[in-house]
């Protein structure tokens, strides 16, 4: 279950640097589509907290 936990914990931080990534990557001109990546960047960065939950959990069991 550690190396389930390890890889969980390491999705979270990815998922951190992947909403930087994508916020900055996916700007666009106009203002709907600055608006529309950072909504996207919001998204994949909330994942991060699910991600470390399972980490957690997957380390408990």
């Amino acid at each position: 279950m550690d190396l389930i936990a390890i890889a969980l914990a390491a999705l979270g931080f990815i998922s951190i640097i992947g909403s930087i990534f994508i916020w900055n990557i996916k700007k666009g001109e106009t203002a709907e589509e600055k608006a529309h990546a950072e909504r996207f960047g919001i998204f994949i960065g909330l994942w991060a907290p699910t991600f470390f939950a399972l980490a957690v959990l997957a380390k408990v069991m």
